[in-house]
């Protein structure tokens, strides 16, 4: 059975590298290889790499810390595309729990204090399902945290990081931002140029985050979550 782990992508290398570490760490901890594939910017793309591995069952999980169009649209059309006859496909990363322990981590190595305005900062997305996914994650942060957490985008939707850290500021408290990014890139430089006081690094290789992906491939090879087949 072939896994392989699905991103985004990005021009950064240090975002791509940071990609290829979460697969290194998967597979460290299941002990067989986790191949990546990109569905934007670069390559491999996901029909390149289940392509390469028709023989084989495969089972692919999308990087992603919610559902979306990337989700929803862009990873079936490469399943198809790719013309594999046996494709099981996850879920996204996201909410769950485990993210929310992460999340947590970050803003304590970070320095995070209790009295600090803290802002959920998310890439964006259009897709209704989507955002109730990202409130969801940050209803869930504001419980944990014991204070309101208020979401924001480094892209699509409203507030704009840099307009959100503008409005916490005025409550006279320190803002923190908290990186909902699974990798280094363009969304996440423009949350270390918000104006923020600090700035969580993307969730990346944290523990939580490889338990997760490797438990989301156990699952799909016990029960078959979601099988897409190529028409």
């Amino acid at each position: 059975m072939s896994y392989v782990l699905v991103a985004h992508g990005t021009r950064k290398q240090r975002g791509v590298s940071l990609i290829g570490d979460i697969a290194a760490a998967v597979s460290a901890t299941l002990d067989r290889t986790v191949h990546v594939a990109f569905v934007d910017v670069l390559g491999p793309t996901p029909a390149e790499v289940l392509g390469a591995r028709a023989g084989e069952p495969a089972v692919l999980v999308p990087a992603f810390l919610a559902r979306g169009y990337h989700v929803a649209v862009d990873i079936p059309d490469h399943v198809e595309a790719s013309g594999h006859p046996d494709v099981t496909v996850t879920p996204a990363l996201g909410p769950d729990p485990q993210l929310v322990r992460a999340l947590v981590d970050r803003l304590v190595d970070t320095g995070w204090r209790p009295d600090d305005a803290v802002l959920l900062a998310a890439a964006g997305t259009s897709d209704p399902g989507a955002l109730r996914d990202l409130h969801t994650t940050a209803a869930w942060l504001s419980a944990t945290l014991g204070s309101r957490v208020e979401l924001a985008f480094a892209a699509t939707g409203e507030p704009r990081i840099a307009d959100a850290v503008a409005a916490a500021r005025r409550t006279g408290r320190r803002v923190v931002v908290a990186s909902y990014l699974l990798s280094e890139g363009l969304f996440q430089d423009r949350l270390r140029a918000s104006g923020a006081d600090l700035v969580t690094d993307p969730l990346g290789t944290h523990p939580g985050v490889t338990r997760l992906i490797a438990n989301r491939f156990v699952r799909a090879k016990v029960s078959g979550l979601s099988r897409v087949r190529s028409r």
